[in-house]
């Protein structure tokens, strides 16, 4: 092997930093730091030896899919990075694809389309651009001279190399257990193994969910929900779970509000019945919850989220939009970006940032669970759609960390929000309550109880008109909080006499509490069980047209 001189040794480890930028780049935010440069990607000596090892026309094909290949890696860990700080999760690259025209309509919207139409020429002359300097970079190391046997031993250490590196490919798969990666090493090959899993997976579930869509038989049924004469409000209290009916220390004080409410409301002329449903999740990830009620499908990881976002199945919201509602999503909770919605259902999407709130947020919490039924009567049921509503409602208050629990204030009182200053800075931090884990337990019970007070006192305020309310958990706590590790959360159904005696062959307890020894069904019974209840039976020759699951 001939030695290179000062100009080609340079050009050899320009060649080689530019591989190194490309393995090691990272695809989360918290990975964004400058400890990333010292990584040893355990491609490396793979690609520079087996550069060195081939010659001629192999040589050529091998730069050409090895560019191609990890020109796609890094678009994909782009993508990653992206959805990590927009979404709070990876990129699928099956069900997000269908994104890319909501966030670009989203970005024209923001910037206008002449400025988004030039991001969105830099990104494709980046793919180019990166496409050509891998190109560049392992043609330098291709061109290395050397006899016969430094080929042989390079090929050699290549091959030894990629058994770690397919070692690690197994290990990411399940496959088999190995020792874990040296410290300080990267495997960028993992985010291609990952996302092929997730693709394999996706294209899995997408089929079975795209069946199931051919198969509903409610998908374009006229006269749907048509049992319905006001507005429908589908309520979830984050955190809200089965340890509060029957943990004693939750259970204790909320069942108590339970007990008071009930009477409360039954003397407004208002009717209730509860049970239990099993949600597809625990401890966080509500919304595998909203998706799972809204579809009737179990989702219960994000690759089944995504293929049923893709699937084209209509969500109850849907449904309810096409038999003449207004259908709405007001989520307090939502901050960033939110373009799935594109797909959910809703007319009308209020995030955070569109409910008005002024005041100071609580912690994590954006705002006071009362503050944003104030929003809802504010922006959606006062407002100058026609009706009815339909409208899904996510809590935040009763979201952890749980510190500083609001208070109920008169509603005349709330304005934009700034009477809930003081609350929102009173009381210990939450690294104060969070040391011990007992403190963070109360701060929870306190903080599930005044997101139930809240709701039954929306319900009282309205007991002169009500809407039909379908309240509900949407995951329990994490179990060192909740006590209990089931999955299954409380279901409400409050409004007037004549439209919750609908769901009686339910079998739910009356009134508030559920019975805690009835049969628990999935959330995902919950959307053909609405429809059924509330629609008025479509006579076929072979009779009623149910038969949902």
């Amino acid at each position: 092997m001939s030695v290179p001189g000062r100009g080609g040794l340079i050009r050899l480890l320009v060649a080689a930093l530019v591989l190194h930028l490309v393995l090691i780049q990272p695809n989360h935010p918290a990975a964004m730091t400058w400890r990333a440069l010292l990584l040893v990607p355990l491609e490396l000596p793979v690609i520079l030896l087996g550069l060195v090892a081939l010659q001629g026309r192999a040589a050529m094909v091998v730069r050409g899919a090895l560019s191609g290949l990890l020109t796609l890696l890094v678009i994909l860990k782009t993508a990653d990075f992206a959805m990590f700080t927009a979404l709070a999760r990876g990129f699928n690259p099956v069900a997000d694809v269908m994104l890319v025209e909501a966030g670009l309509r989203l970005l024209a919207g923001s910037i206008g389309v002449v400025p988004a139409a030039l991001l969105a020429l830099v990104a494709l002359m980046a793919a180019v651009g990166t496409f050509w300097a891998i190109w560049w970079a392992t043609g330098v190391w291709a061109s290395v001279t050397r006899p016969r046997v430094v080929a042989w031993a390079a090929g050699t250490g290549a091959v030894l190399s990629a058994v770690v590196a397919v070692a690690e490919i197994g290990q990411t798969m399940g496959g088999w257990s190995l020792p874990a990666s040296p410290p300080g090493a990267a495997f960028t090959a993992r985010v291609g193994v990952e996302r092929g899993i997730m693709v394999r997976d996706t294209l899995r579930d997408l089929k079975a969910f795209r069946h199931a869509a051919r198969q509903d038989p409610h998908a374009g049924a006229p006269g749907l929900l048509d049992q319905i004469d006001r507005d429908v409000l589908v309520v979830f209290v984050e955190s809200y779970g089965r340890t509060s009916l029957e943990t004693p220390f939750y259970a204790q004080l909320h069942r108590e509000t339970l007990a008071r409410n009930e009477a409360g409301l039954r003397d407004l002329g208002l009717a209730m019945a509860s049970g239990l449903v099993s949600a597809p999740t625990r401890g966080g990830q509500s919304w595998l919850s909203h998706a799972t009620f809204a579809n009737g499908l179990l989702v219960n990881d994000q690759t089944r989220y995504g293929a049923v976002l893709a699937s084209g199945r209509e969500t109850l919201f849907h449904i309810a939009a096409r038999s003449g509602f207004h259908t709405a999503a007001v989520m307090p909770q939502i901050t960033l970006d939110w373009p799935e919605s594109a797909v959910m259902g809703f007319d009308t999407v209020l995030a955070a940032a569109d409910l008005g709130y002024e005041g100071a947020a609580f912690n994590w919490v954006t705002m006071p669970d009362q503050f944003t039924f104030a929003a809802l009567d504010r922006l959606v049921r006062d407002g100058d759609a026609e009706g009815p509503f339909f409208v899904q409602m996510a809590l935040g208050s009763s979201h952890a960390p749980w510190v500083p629990v609001p208070e109920l204030v008169d509603w005349d009182s709330i304005g934009d929000g700034r009477v809930f200053n003081e609350m929102a800075t009173s009381g210990p931090t939450p690294e104060e309550v969070w040391r011990d884990r007992e403190r963070v337990r109360a701060q929870y019970r306190e903080a599930v109880d005044y997101a139930l007070s809240v709701v039954f006192a929306y319900a009282e305020r309205h007991a002169g008109t009500p809407p039909l309310m379908i309240v509900l958990g949407d995951h329990q706590a994490a179990d060192f909080v909740a006590l209990d590790t089931r999955a299954e959360v409380p279901v409400h159904v409050i409004g007037p006499p004549h439209l919750v005696a609908r769901i009686a062959e339910w079998g739910w307890a009356d009134g508030l509490i559920p019975d805690l020894d009835a049969p628990v069904w999935g959330m995902q019974d919950m959307r053909d069980r609405l429809i059924e209840a509330y629609s008025a039976p479509r006579v076929q020759a072979g009779g009623p047209a149910w038969g949902v699951q």
